[in-house]
């Protein structure tokens, strides 16, 4: 096999955890940015978090596909597309506050990925070959994705309730 169909497949793995992120971002602000209850409006402020626990995730598949071997010498022969591979583990940078007081920045780095969904989308309309399993595929592809991005989400917003719970207990007792 030649390593176009390994960079395929290495394409939809990015797209299984990132492409998603961009609907999951515009529903989110939807839903909550403009609720009357203070503790829900900062719901989007907490998405760049979400993203890049998605990373993270990431990380953590790429670190099981790599076991035993973590040489350079079998990542490089590993990885079919690094550039994007980077990009990807960039996501993780928005666990630092200064990058994630700006989520519009965690949308705009999740754009990448979901632009090879587009163009898939849209490439039937300019080539006469087209493939309607690599749109189907991509399609399941997506919906996992926007299942792993609303779970992270969801994740998130407990952690950010209990933290919240927590602090309030002890700012209660060390007022008391």
């Amino acid at each position: 096999m030649d390593n176009s169909f390994f960079a395929y497949l290495q394409q939809l793995e990015l797209m299984a955890f990132f492409s998603a992120y961009p609907l999951v971002y515009a529903i989110m602000n939807v839903i909550f940015g403009h609720s009357k209850k203070e503790i829900v409006r900062k719901f989007p402020s907490l998405l760049p978090y979400a993203y890049a626990l998605v990373g993270l995730l990431f990380l953590g598949l790429q670190l099981k596909n790599f076991y035993p071997d973590y040489s350079v010498e079998h990542i490089k022969a590993e990885i079919q597309q690094p550039l994007l591979y980077i990009w990807a583990l960039l996501s993780i940078l928005f666990f630092i506050p200064a990058l994630a007081k700006k989520p519009v920045f965690s949308l705009l780095h999740s754009f990448v990925f979901f632009f090879f969904l587009l163009r898939d989308i849209f490439s039937p309309l300019f080539t006469t070959a087209s493939d309607k399993n690599i749109l189907r595929n991509e399609m399941k592809v997506y919906t996992d994705s926007l299942l792993l991005n609303l779970g992270a989400f969801a994740f998130i917003i407990l952690l950010f309730f209990l933290f919240t719970l927590y602090k309030k207990r002890t700012n209660s007792q060390a007022s008391n």
